[in-house]
């Protein structure tokens, strides 16, 4: 796995900015998610627990699976993947990061309210459990700080 460049992965992190984008559009808080694997994204997410009624409908679960199915045949293991995530990762989230063996995960904003991956836990850096994560947060992090505040903004008006 090569070693990329921040434009590269902003690149990656504009592409679940416009995810997350279409979830705030759907009226969901605004978090988006791509798997990418040797240059390619494998799996795609944004947030669908409102218009869905399922909790566990997050971002980041959504491109897990997605990417499970694309690379379905090959391994359940995505152990040569990145993550590209507008928000950091909640503590359900980032369980499945860990068990999905997820190589990289870069983040957008950080969560000091849920935030699993450094701000409030660190469940991905947690050295007790079978698998470590390699973080790299604030990825376009002006942005996707932004989309999130403007959403709870405008919540709190309504």
């Amino acid at each position: 796995m090569k070693t990329l460049t921040k434009k590269e992965k902003e690149g990656f992190m504009k592409e679940a900015v416009k995810l997350a984008i279409k979830a705030n559009n759907r009226g969901e808080v605004p978090v988006g998610a791509v798997i990418v694997k040797d240059g390619l994204i494998v799996g795609r997410g944004f947030n669908q627990t409102r218009t869905t009624d399922d909790p566990t409908a997050h971002a980041e679960i959504i491109a897990i699976k997605e990417a499970s199915q694309s690379l379905k045949g090959s391994t359940w293991k995505l152990n040569e993947c990145s993550l590209y995530v507008t928000l950091e990762p909640c503590s359900m989230c980032a369980g499945a990061i860990v068990l999905s063996r997820i190589k990289n995960l870069y983040i957008g904003a950080e969560d000091a309210k849920t935030g699993a991956c450094g701000s409030v836990y660190n469940i991905v850096g947690d050295g007790k459990l079978n698998h470590v994560v390699n973080v790299e947060i604030h990825i376009l992090g002006s942005t996707c700080s932004k989309l999130i505040k403007d959403f709870f903004c405008e919540l709190r008006k309504k």
